[in-house]
């Protein structure tokens, strides 16, 4: 999700939720801590220098359990940020702590918003090594397909 997509959401909720990918909720006394541009300049294993730009936000709960954060204000939060430090309208990667720093991509279901797992991946498949995933079949699949195209005399053999 991109910053104007959240801010579009934000004018829409009465309560800024985020869940989780087990589907628990944050607790709702969160803070939303930081919200920054973040540049990643890297070379990936094919030799491609690549750069990469996301909005981030930091979620932190404390024991103000009172705190609760209303969309407006989210979206001042925002709008500080964007008058501030120049944001862009970048794809959003959200920080969250569990067992360590946890780093989710962000998703709306016309409620919460969710906070969606991320992978890793090769950006040079094609220029480090690693073979095409090569297509998996059973014997048994093949066998039906040639017996409903081929018969006896049919020509097709």
């Amino acid at each position: 999700m991109k910053l104007s997509e959240i801010k579009k959401h934000l004018e829409t909720v009465n309560d800024v939720t985020f869940q989780l990918p087990d589907g628990s909720i944050v607790p709702i006394h969160f803070h939303v801590t930081e919200v920054g541009q973040i540049t990643k300049h890297f070379i990936d294993c094919g030799g491609t220098v690549r750069n990469e730009k996301k909005v981030n936000f930091q979620l932190w709960e404390a024991n103000d359990f009172d705190h609760r954060l209303a969309p407006q204000k989210l979206l001042n939060i925002i709008s500080l940020s964007e008058n501030k430090l120049g944001i862009e309208d970048s794809e959003i990667e959200v920080e969250y702590q569990s067992n360590t720093i946890g780093k989710y991509d962000l998703g709306f279901d016309g409620k919460n918003f969710l906070l969606l797992n991320k992978q890793t991946d090769c950006l040079a498949k094609d220029n480090c090594g690693i073979p095409a995933e090569k297509l998996k079949l059973k014997m048994s699949d093949l066998s039906a397909k040639a017996d409903s195209c081929c018969t006896p005399g049919g020509g097709c053999c």
